[in-house]
């Protein structure tokens, strides 16, 4: 509860583990980059690739400069889960990034679908192709 200061929610606040205030942040941008790609249930047909590229771009932001901190357990899942909306962008999108011009790939290094799951046309879909980083390419700890 919050009383007349504010002083309530900021108690509540510092009770909560960074762990889960990045992950919360993480899920957040993951979820909302979803919908731009049009992998939301609800709403197949919704496309906004401009979107989606500035929310996976934070997320991979995000994800980049939290990973130290968060150890292998927390950040494992946030970097799959990044690296699965980069992909899901470049299968969807008509127009290719350059490696390393795909959205948060700067951060992560570049990602691509393997030859022997490349989508023929637009939109491939998440299925489960093998998402890899170029050899010599950065990668995230």
């Amino acid at each position: 509860m919050t009383d007349m200061t504010g002083q309530g929610h900021s108690r509540d606040i510092a009770d909560v583990p960074a762990v889960e205030v990045v992950s919360t942040a993480a899920l957040h941008l993951m979820s909302a980059a979803a919908v731009q790609l049009g992998l939301a249930e609800d709403l197949p047909h919704h496309r906004d690739l401009d979107e989606a590229r500035s929310l996976i771009e934070a997320l991979a932001g995000l994800v980049t400069a939290a990973t130290p901190r968060l150890g292998h357990h927390h950040a494992a899942p946030l970097r799959d889960g990044l690296k699965s909306l980069q992909l899901a962008f470049r299968e969807t999108s008509d127009i290719a990034d350059a490696p390393g011009d795909g959205p948060g790939e700067k951060l992560t290094g570049p990602v691509y679908v393997a030859a022997a799951h490349r989508p023929q046309g637009k939109g491939g879909g998440l299925g489960a192709p093998e998402v890899s980083a170029l050899p010599g390419a950065a990668s995230t700890p």
